[in-house]
């Protein structure tokens, strides 16, 4: 006699299926896939051969040893990801509900001016009203704190956008002022007031090339029609700092680093520079867990007012 299997049956055996497919999506291959889940790549392969047959359409293609998302793939992916993601964090989502969060592992991604600058008292806040939960500070330039956002490794970016790319969701949360710094027997630290063309002649300190801060300047330079030299390229705000008060050449910085314990001389330069906005970035259509809401809502009590953004 063939057993009668009922829908729950066949409810739960798709959401295998889902499961194995956004996950290996996500990853880039079976035997990653694999690995996430426990299973073997044999496994995986029949999970989503038989969803392909289900919903009869083909979700991959192969290029060599790689996997590409077909264009039916990729719509699927975007509607079954925060349906698998809903259901895997289904426990914290409830606990959360009844104010417990008593569980989970909250992902960070950030540069490391943020990361030494903004996140400290926020994480010290979050881990003393949750401190069941593990936290992962990931200290990453922008662009791979985006890869991680896309390959769901983080949950979300604290940082500064310049661009904002069509896939994600950017809210400024604060800005900081732009300022001059200079050794205190530099020529410019006994003028008050500098302009840009001021600072032309002097070579600047600046973070490497590949960072936001340098196209930053780039541009607010070259909208006044000026070019800027850089005499050194150093990483991190604190080094840039030392090197400057060695007299090695001047910078520009967000207030956000600035002490006051600097033997530094500090000339606003909000009149020629925007301030620096710095906010949360979540991946659109990503299932955001209750403990990254807890944290968003600390650094943004009005980040889940946006249009758009799961409440």
């Amino acid at each position: 006699m063939t057993e009668h299997k009922g829908p729950f049956y066949y409810k739960e055996n798709r959401l295998k299926k889902l499961r194995a497919f956004c996950t290996a999506a996500t990853s880039g291959g079976f035997s990653k896939a694999a690995d996430q889940l426990f299973l073997s790549q044999p496994t995986i392969s029949l999970q989503i051969q038989a969803l392909e047959r289900d919903m009869n359409i083909k979700l991959f293609e192969r290029r060599g040893p790689k996997i590409i998302l077909t264009p039916e793939g990729i719509v699927l992916k975007k509607i079954a990801q925060p349906l698998v993601d809903g259901i895997e964090g289904l426990e914290e989502s409830f606990n959360a509900h009844y104010g417990r969060l008593e569980s989970g592992e909250l992902n960070i991604a950030a540069g490391e001016s943020t990361t030494l600058y903004i996140l400290p008292d926020f994480i010290k806040r979050f881990a003393d009203t949750y401190p069941k939960i593990q936290i992962k500070l990931h200290n990453v330039t922008g662009r791979d704190g985006m890869a991680m956002l896309r390959a769901d490794e983080a949950d979300l970016a604290v940082g500064s956008m310049l661009e904002i790319p069509a896939d994600v969701i950017y809210k400024e949360a604060m800005s900081f002022k732009q300022i001059l710094i200079t050794a205190q027997d530099h020529p410019l630290a006994d003028k008050e007031h500098i302009t840009l063309k001021d600072i032309v002649p002097y070579g600047l300190i600046l973070p490497p090339r590949h960072l936001a801060t340098w196209r930053y300047l780039e541009l607010v330079f070259r909208q006044s029609g000026l070019n800027f030299r850089v005499a050194l390229e150093a990483g991190g705000w604190e080094i840039i700092k030392k090197y400057v008060s060695m007299g090695l050449g001047v910078s520009i910085v967000t207030d956000m680093c600035l002490t006051g314990k600097e033997e530094l001389v500090h000339r606003t330069l909000e009149d020629f520079i925007p301030s620096r906005s710095y906010g949360v970035v979540v991946r659109k259509g990503k299932f955001i867990s209750p403990q990254a809401k807890a944290f968003i809502s600390m650094i943004d009590p009005d980040f889940f007012k946006m249009p758009g953004i799961q409440q």
